[in-house]
């Protein structure tokens, strides 16, 4: 391994409260491509500053190779004292050239006459990119390079990266982003801070390896340390476990999706066979929309339905917000029509947080002040419900200015999600977001019953969750698309090889000495196929049962330790369940494959 260009040794920071973290050892090597991973508040962001000398850490040694330059951009740069985007650039502290400034300027598509003042978040983060690239570091900290960008700038930025010659670490919740260009992982958790050889790619494999390991050696303690701490070392992995199994359940929906759109004579006629119809929430035919001489949607016809997820992609201007305020009738079409169903209840989540008043508790924030929420019709107490979320219950009476941004985006979805509607409207969902949590967010979007569109650059984040894609290309033409953004890009690709060579001839049916296929399924599977669905319904009573228990108002004042006990279990018998379902899933994908 090459000499470090950056360390720091026994790498302690007290924030007054307690350590946020003691004992760290970090090394970067010359050529690191670094995924830096960990839950929000657990000291990403302060970790970067203190590797690039703008804090001071309580303990620790910090160690560069002389002439290194390390170079840090920062989720939320400042632009106080600059006029323009161009000074705000120019004035980086290692004076980039004004030519390379311009250049990356121009290549991600920023105009830095721009006045910083109104300047959108976009544009700034633009702006701080070209600063930060035309530094020329040794060394890059990224804190959520890609917020605020569109996907041509992303894919830009990426392909930079891929030919930088320097070192660099990133943290972003992009898991797109992260696959394609790190090398190995830091993962900062509890305190403490692990080093892998492996990127972003191989993350969960990894964590799941630790935790396991960990479980194993929680098996030799007491039985009190093994109900406190088992199923949250296993919380992580469980979910992944029920994020899979819910994937299963999006490809399914996908398909029906499919057979519903199909050509369009056949989609006619299958909704006029059965009951599409009474299942549309918005219906669009022929709807154009322009400003000014610049068509921005062009003659689209399309359904939305009940339980859809629909999500819209495409360049910053390319119309998205124009075509979700179409949809959602804020804005009247100039050409052609679209009609609301009368039952359409929608809610927005408010990207501006204007909800969240810094002053307010999180329990104001859920509960107006007290100790139950009702969640689309069911009551929780507020403690629960902030456990789903990835809350610990003391948390409840914190202060919201006290949150992390990625804290705050949290409660903020709690509170809109437990609000009746049968319309949800994303905009940027995963800003601030950290990994668990956006696993988190597409297990809620999963189980909600009603419609959502979804506005969002993350990629990975829509292969995961929407059945539909809208794809804006900036010429007033829609693609619908059945699938997520790689099925979207798919298709682009495929349109655009089509028209520049004639089609493949195809291939032989059966390959010359192919092995034998399988024919069934083993003992072992087969027992497991037919015994499942008997586990899955006593895990579904006990789970009815404790939640019957939970619901007395007063047992939290009475018997909080029952009240925790029950909690516990229902979590323990939630991950069991779930699990279970994935690997029947699983065996019955098999069986039916196996005809």
């Amino acid at each position: 391994m090459a000499a470090p260009l950056l360390s720091y040794q026994n790498l302690g920071l007290n924030q007054g409260s307690g350590w946020l973290f003691r004992g760290l050892d970090v090394h970067i090597g010359p050529r690191d491509r670094l995924a830096l991973i960990g839950r929000n508040g657990a000291g990403k962001t302060t970790l970067l500053k203190l590797l690039a000398g703008r804090i001071d850490a309580d303990e620790g040694l910090r160690t560069i190779v002389p002439g290194t330059k390390v170079i840090l951009l920062e989720q939320e740069p400042s632009l106080a004292g600059h006029a323009t985007l161009r000074d705000f650039a120019l004035a980086a502290p290692d004076a980039p050239d004004a030519h390379v400034v311009e250049a990356i300027a121009d290549q991600i598509g920023i105009d830095l006459s721009r006045e910083a003042a109104s300047a959108s978040g976009g544009e700034r983060r633009r702006a701080a990119i070209a600063r930060a690239l035309a530094q020329e570091p040794d060394v890059l900290l990224l804190d959520e390079p890609t917020n605020h960008l569109d996907l041509a700038a992303i894919e830009w930025l990426e392909s930079w990266l891929g030919r930088y010659s320097g070192a660099f670490i990133a943290i972003s919740h992009d898991r797109t982003f992260l696959t394609r260009l790190t090398r190995q992982t830091l993962w900062l958790d509890r305190g403490g801070i692990r080093r892998h050889e492996v990127g972003f790619g191989g993350f969960e494999a990894w964590t799941d390896r630790v935790y396991e390991e960990e479980a194993r050696n929680a098996e030799r303690l007491d039985a009190k340390l093994k109900i406190e701490e088992h199923w949250k070392l296993r919380g992580v992995t469980a979910r992944r476990r029920r994020n899979q199994g819910r994937l299963t359940k999006l490809y399914e929906m996908r398909e029906q999706r499919k057979a519903m759109l199909g050509p369009p004579g056949t989609a006619r006629i299958a909704i006029a066979a059965d009951d599409t119809k009474t299942k549309v929430v918005i219906d669009a035919e022929h709807v154009t929309k322009t400003f000014g001489d610049r068509t921005i949607i062009r003659d689209f016809t399309f359904r939305v339905t009940r339980r859809d997820r629909i999500g819209v992609v495409g360049a910053n201007g390319a119309g998205k917000s124009t075509l979700l305020k179409l949809l959602t009738g804020e804005i009247e079409p100039d050409g052609g029509v679209v009609k609301l169903s009368k039952t359409l209840n929608g809610i927005v989540i408010d990207q501006q947080r204007s909800l969240m008043a810094p002053e307010k508790t999180v329990r104001d924030v859920l509960a107006d002040g007290g100790d139950w929420i009702d969640v689309q019709g069911i009551r929780k107490h507020v403690h629960g419900y902030l456990k789903e979320f990835l809350f610990e219950p003391s948390i409840a009476d914190a202060k919201v200015g006290t949150l992390s941004g990625g804290e705050r985006s949290r409660v903020l979805l709690a509170r809109e999600f437990a609000r009746p509607s049968n319309l949800l409207v994303l905009d940027e969902p995963t800003n601030d977001l950290d990994l668990e949590t956006l696993d988190l967010l597409q297990e809620v979007i999963a189980d909600y019953e009603g419609t959502v569109l979804i506005v969002s650059h993350d990629r990975d984040f829509l292969d995961r969750t929407v059945t539909v894609t809208l794809g804006l290309d900036g010429s007033g033409k829609v693609d619908i698309v059945v699938g997520g953004y790689e099925d979207w890009e798919k298709q682009r690709t495929q349109a655009t090889q089509s028209r520049m060579r004639p089609a493949a001839p195809k291939a032989d049916a059966v390959a010359a000495g192919a092995p034998k296929a399988k024919t069934k399924l083993s003992y072992k599977d087969q027992r497991d196929l037919d015994l499942l669905p008997a586990e899955i319904e006593k895990l579904e009573a006990a789970i009815a049962r404790d939640e019957a228990a939970l619901a007395d108002p007063d047992l939290y004042a009475k018997n909080p330790a029952r009240f925790d006990s029950l909690m516990k279990a229902i979590e323990a018998a939630r991950a069991k369940k779930e699990a279970a379902e994935l690997r029947w899933l699983e065996l019955a994908e098999m069986a039916e494959g196996l005809g």
